[in-house]
């Protein structure tokens, strides 16, 4: 398929779309969902040759798309990814903040090395790439914007303090521009996953001494009787940047098998 065969169809057609995280996880199920629907791709991840396979896979999936390699935390390279973002597509009309990282720690556990690098990866970037479009939608007129939260958050969990911490100060942040920026057509919401099964879930389980065992209490937590999966939660994600959630801010979208409501 040629990479703008699919650009005039589907549910996103000829958006651009910045995903960070994209490299693999939720982000990568995004990316490929989101090219699928018509949507051109930039990809921003830490990991270059992680970037370098789902780039691969969003080009098959018929898209054009831009890899950006560099930390989200850091002002300068979110600043300089941005213009590279405009000078390539010449607008941003979705933002689909996945970065993640968290260190499986209590408060008691955590140094302040480990707190620092959560918080930089989650909120900090979540807020600077935010920042970052937010100014190139409003001289577009709109979009938007699509943060990553979690059930623990608002369930509550134990041995993750700074990643809880993270993405509770997430669904703040989101609720903040939602209102802020409803005049500029600009809609933020909130995804909140389950247990999605993703590299970064699979590291949180390799940290406790019984892996398989935390696998199963995981899976016996949500109604369902199984984790997500990363292409489940990208199939909302599609739903939130496109029109047909155009009357939809400042919310959270629940796909977490039932976690919340048991």
């Amino acid at each position: 398929m040629n990479a703008n065969d699919g650009q005039s169809r589907g549910r996103l057609p000829n958006k651009v779309a910045v995903i960070t995280g994209g490299g693999s996880g939720i982000g990568r199920a995004s990316a490929l969902a989101f090219a699928r629907q018509g949507a051109r791709i930039v990809l921003v991840d830490r990991d270059a040759d992680a970037l370098s396979s789902a780039a691969d896979a969003v080009r098959a999936a018929g898209s054009e798309v831009l890899t950006l390699a560099g930390d989200v935390g850091d002002e300068a390279t979110v600043t300089m990814h941005a213009e590279a973002a405009l000078a390539r597509f010449g607008r941003i009309d979705i933002l689909l903040a996945a970065a993640g990282w968290s260190t499986g720690t209590s408060v008691l556990d955590t140094t302040l090395d480990q707190w620092d690098a959560v918080l930089r990866t989650n909120l900090t970037g979540t807020f600077l790439w935010s920042r970052a479009v937010l100014r190139a939608m409003r001289e577009s007129g709109g979009g938007s914007i699509i943060l990553v939260g979690s059930q623990l958050a608002i369930a509550g969990g134990r041995a993750n303090a700074a990643y809880l911490s993270t993405k509770g100060a997430i669904g703040s942040l989101a609720r903040s521009m939602a209102l802020d920026h409803a005049a500029d057509s600009i809609r933020v919401n909130v995804l909140v996953p389950g247990a999605i099964d993703t590299p970064l879930l699979q590291t949180a389980f390799r940290r406790r001494a019984d892996p398989d065992a935390a696998r199963a209490a995981s899976v016996a937590r949500h109604p369902l009787g199984r984790l997500g999966l990363p292409e489940e939660v990208a199939q909302a994600a599609v739903f939130l940047a496109s029109d047909e959630s155009s009357f939809t801010t400042g919310s959270c979208l629940m796909v977490d098998g039932g976690w919340l409501a048991a």
